[in-house]
């Protein structure tokens, strides 16, 4: 059985063909660069910091734009609540099927938690209807029986916050809604081959090849 992520799920609703190339044949493109450093050593810090690891040498390496995003993160409202853990990998069955991800950070604050995601590039564009929102809710509401639960995606390009408040009608709207696309992904026999040349993709050139053969 799969465990799904939700770039698993963005990337299925985005296009069935372009899951079936990364997650089913696992062909891997070459990359011509890493545009997510940036994000990784802001990551990568915030854990050791929020663990109380010295982080003194690390802070003095960074460039002028990374201090200024880990200053921006430091000095969050957010990050400054009680720690409880960081870059956790949480996992949850829903109806038949599981899905999870590694969550940044998970805050508290009286009897609420917080479930923290730093962006060093964009937010989702409906953060409240991410599959990334869903999955993660459900898998901190499985995991601490309760759904008194706030998600937080720190936007530290803008220094804006986009909160989500979790309650039971959301709960069941998540789960319904994950359902629905497992199920599509499961139950797809055939991935369709003459889907639309994506300029940007990765794959564009696999998708050229199979309608050209087609």
């Amino acid at each position: 059985m799969n465990n799904f992520s939700p770039h698993m799920l963005k990337t299925f609703k985005e296009c069935p063909r372009k899951y079936y190339y990364k997650y089913i044949e696992k062909i891997s493109p070459p990359q011509k660069s890493t545009p997510f450093e940036k994000g990784k050593k802001i990551h990568a810090l915030a854990n050791y910091y929020l663990r109380g690891e010295d982080i003194t040498k690390f802070e003095k390496i960074l460039t002028h734009d990374e201090n200024a995003l880990w200053n921006k993160l430091k000095s969050n409202e957010y990050f400054q609540k009680t720690y409880v853990n960081s870059e956790y990998t949480l996992t949850c069955k829903i109806g038949d099927f599981w899905a999870g991800g590694r969550i940044d950070a998970l805050m508290k604050d009286g009897n609420r938690h917080y479930i923290l995601d730093y962006k060093t590039g964009s937010v989702p564009e409906n953060p409240e209807t991410d599959y990334q929102t869903m999955v993660y809710l459900l898998a901190v509401s499985e995991f601490l029986k309760n759904n008194n639960l706030t998600f937080v995606y720190i936007d530290l390009k803008n220094s804006l916050n986009h909160k989500i408040e979790f309650n039971e009608e959301q709960k069941n709207q998540y789960t319904n809604e994950l359902i629905k696309i497992c199920t599509q992904i499961t139950d797809e026999k055939i991935f369709p081959e003459n889907h639309k040349r994506c300029q940007f993709c990765e794959y564009n050139k696999f998708c050229y090849s199979s309608s050209a053969a087609g």
